[in-house]
């Protein structure tokens, strides 16, 4: 069975008035991949987000799941029943938003995410590329289109080529595999960590961003990317975040504050999901995050969900991020 799908586009001279909508058919949904994965090309919508987007390529990252039991085993002794998680491989992919969506989305997924250090002296200067993110192989929903260009953003027709010979329609342009090579070790997506507390989950991407010198000492930067999920039923609103960051220079710092990037997100089975990313410099090469969100219920009261440990590594190679946009 061919399932279609419309978006609602409102003319210019219609935006107030509601007989001025108008449906379009944007494509005809494609089976799930169950196993292996999505090509260079593929159309999708976002299972979680709803918004339109393309994939450029994958990343096979390393899941780290504190909500999965590992078989049991005898401790060593002297272990203290420490909780020993182990990676298994997942697939992301990198995509390109569809513009026309990023209105629709703004409350829910920051569309200006992916951001670089600035290639200048400044160490304090980023820059992002709207429109670009990370998707976990589970939240694409594929689909294919007739039009040649079906996703507006200004990168498309730089990356991508119409092939109608192709499936899916559309292959990578020399720019595209340039871009990707040549900006790889700030793109790379290596590691997943996953936890989930009374239906919230979290899940955090940490992402090396490079280092640059300041005061005669070296400063090394890292982005990260949080998602915050309500697989429940009950109607939450995250109010405060607390976090630990620990570096290997011996520092240990406490973060509290309210919300998170200026929001105090609710998350509800209509919009059950907020995403967002932040970043965090150490003057050391490496270092280790934890904390936790404290969450109200709409009875007044409160519990605190688990920020997943994870790591921040800079075995990658410290030259200058390149200019992303200069091909």
């Amino acid at each position: 069975v061919k399932l279609s799908f419309c978006v609602m586009v409102l003319p210019v001279f219609g935006r107030n008035r509601p007989e001025g909508k108008i449906l379009e058919t944007v494509g005809v949904f494609e089976a799930v991949k169950q196993h292996g994965k999505y090509e260079t090309g593929q159309l999708f919508l976002h299972s979680v987000f709803g918004y339109r987007g393309i994939v450029l390529f994958p990343w096979h990252a390393r899941l780290y799941d504190r909500d999965i039991t590992p078989p049991f085993k005898p401790e060593p002794p002297g272990t203290h029943g420490s909780k020993e998680v182990k990676g298994k491989t997942h697939t992301y992919y990198q995509v390109l938003i569809d513009t026309r969506d990023c209105p629709h989305i703004s409350q829910r997924s920051q569309t200006e995410a992916v951001t670089f250090l600035a290639n200048h002296d400044d160490s304090r200067a980023l820059y992002a590329i709207p429109g670009l993110d990370y998707v976990s192989h589970e939240d694409i929903l594929p689909y294919n289109s007739t039009e040649q260009v079906p996703i507006q953003h200004e990168l498309f027709e730089r990356f991508l080529m119409y092939n109608p010979t192709k499936s899916p329609p559309f292959t990578a342009r020399d720019t595209l595999k340039a871009w990707q090579e040549k900006n790889h070790p700030w793109l790379e997506l290596s590691d997943v960590h996953r936890e989930t507390t009374e239906n919230i989950r979290v899940t955090v991407i940490p992402f090396y961003m490079g280092m640059r010198e300041a005061q005669n000492s070296h400063v090394y930067w890292w982005r990260y990317c949080i998602r915050l999920e309500n697989l429940g039923n009950e109607v939450v609103q995250l109010r405060e975040r607390h976090w630990r960051i620990f570096s290997l220079s011996g520092t240990l710092e406490t973060v509290r504050g309210r919300g998170v990037v200026g929001r105090e997100p609710v998350l509800s089975k209509e919009q059950p999901a907020f995403q967002y990313s932040s970043h965090v410099s150490l003057q050391a090469p490496s270092g280790h995050m934890w904390g936790t969100f404290r969450i109200e219920r709409t009875d007044g009261s409160h519990f605190d969900v688990r920020i997943p440990p994870f790591s921040l590594e800079s075995n990658k190679d410290d030259k200058a991020p390149p200019a992303g946009y200069t091909f």
